[in-house]
């Protein structure tokens, strides 16, 4: 066997091409190896592709705010939805194209095989074993399916199959309604096919307040028939496939399942690392240094389960390119949890869940979006957001939402908690008029009425003039 490699990085989504660009500044002893396309999920089919097709959806969706607006003849618009799919595939194959370009002229180092491991040293590619002092798993992860609906052929959709698709529907079913699956859903609805969702949960889109949820369910409702409760169970009848969910019943075209993604661990070699693995085949490993055990082996992004979202996917690979060519690896602090899913009203959360909040020592602060001065002006008057914060200090600590562009206000708050600013020190900086962020400022007001007082001279205190159209 030749000389140990510094190290070998299995997979080459967005935690492998971090950690990739982090061993290239140190390294040229390396390989990268990755089964199947290149090109990250993300880009492929995650998160730009399903974006691509959510803008489609929501510009004809717009139409039926056309009369309020004064504007006439929307009746005659309709979705072309072959040419729609084609745009989102364009626009995907052009995302993939520039992603590819990280890996471009690796040469040898990068190889596309199989690779299982054989032991914390050894990675076997394609049956040539290689010699490596560290090793970066970075498998990624992929739908959920139960195998028996792999049955139903290519009706079964999931998002690596959905953009393929020359045409959908009219008729679809969405099983799941996490964040892909009330994205996809309302987006397939308001293309106009007939969509029917089911979910076994009480909660949608990741979403932990009751009130939201129910705001939330409220608004999908409008959108698409929406079922909780009952699994879903699937069989063939004629004219397609049946899909119940206790005494409801519907028969459609195709079915989305949108149950969330398995790690991409399986049949990888983690046996022999000689480390405990838990019921899933998962082993221990430290979000921090993203190391299993005292292994020179790091687990990130998807396939370790921890978060599966792009940005954290990026941090960790970054942090396990570096740790993985350390004398000791480095423990990370982690950035502000923050997630956002893209339906509308956007859903977002920020900082602490409520639930992992001490209910004694946290206060909460909402406000309606019904009647705020932009979003009613915009027609986007509908959702909520709700602010937690320390009793105490006045420490912002969690925010949860469900508020129309509530991704750019999820931001804000993020940078609030991690710089740990107070609810008076939001309060104090400028908010311009008319915005939809002057809701997020009253969610703030309502947030201090609960905190002990501010100098009178403190422009934190500087109430609200009481009329929507200035709010």
């Amino acid at each position: 066997m030749s000389q140990p490699l510094d190290t070998i990085i299995i997979g080459a989504g967005t935690a492998g091409l971090a950690a990739l660009r982090e061993v290239r500044k140190r390294t040229d002893r390396y390989l990268i190896v990755n089964e199947g396309p290149w090109g990250t999920t993300c880009a492929r089919v995650g998160c730009m592709p399903s974006k691509a097709l959510i803008e489609a959806a929501n510009a004809f969706h717009r139409r039926h705010a056309f009369e309020e607006f004064g504007l006439r003849g929307a009746q005659a618009l309709t979705a072309d939805i072959p040419a729609v799919l084609r745009r989102v595939r364009a626009l995907r194959d052009d995302f993939v194209a520039g992603v590819l370009k990280a890996t471009s002229g690796l040469g040898s180092a990068q190889v596309s095989g199989r690779a299982l491991l054989a032991g914390p040293h050894a990675v076997d590619i394609d049956g040539t074993r290689h010699a490596t002092r560290s090793i970066i798993i970075a498998t990624g992860s992929r739908p959920s399916v139960p195998d028996e609906w792999l049955a139903f052929g290519d009706r079964m959709l999931t998002t690596d199959t959905l953009f393929e698709q020359p045409s959908l529907g009219p008729r679809i079913a969405v099983i799941g309604m996490g964040p892909i699956g009330v994205e996809i859903s309302q987006a397939l609805a308001r293309l106009g096919l007939q969509v029917a969702a089911f979910t076994t949960g009480d909660t949608l889109a990741g979403l932990s307040d009751p009130a939201l949820n129910a705001e939330l369910t409220a608004l999908l409702k409008k959108d698409m028939v929406l079922h909780a409760g009952a699994p879903a169970e699937l069989r063939e009848v004629p004219g397609g496939i049946e899909v119940r969910s206790g005494s409801h019943r519907v028969v459609v075209d195709q079915v989305v399942a949108a149950m969330g993604r398995v790690p991409n661990i399986e049949h990888l070699g983690l046996d022999t690392l000689d480390v405990p693995l838990d019921k899933h085949g998962m082993p221990t490993v430290d979000s921090r240094t993203q190391q299993i055990g005292s292994l020179p082996v790091f687990l990130a992004g998807d396939a370790n389960a921890h978060v599966p979202l792009l940005h954290e996917a990026a941090d960790e690979g970054h942090i396990a390119g570096m740790n993985a060519l350390a004398e000791t690896p480095a423990r990370f602090q982690r950035r502000t949890p923050l997630a956002i899913v893209f339906c509308d009203p956007n859903v977002a959360m920020v900082g602490q869940r409520l639930a992992d909040m001490d209910p004694v020592h946290t206060i909460t602060g909402t406000a309606s979006f019904d009647d705020q001065g932009r979003a009613r002006a915009a027609q986007h008057n509908h959702g909520r957001i709700c602010l937690h914060a320390d009793r105490a200090t006045g420490r912002l600590q969690g925010a949860e939402m469900c508020a129309p562009q509530g991704e750019h206000m999820a931001h804000l708050l993020a940078l609030a908690i991690q710089q740990k600013l107070t609810v008076h020190d939001l309060l104090g900086m400028p908010f311009y008029h008319p915005t939809l962020e002057e809701g997020l400022r009253t969610a703030l007001r309502d947030t201090a009425r609960q905190l002990p007082g501010v100098r009178a001279s403190d422009l934190a205190a500087c109430g609200a003039i009481g009329a929507a159209a200035l709010e």
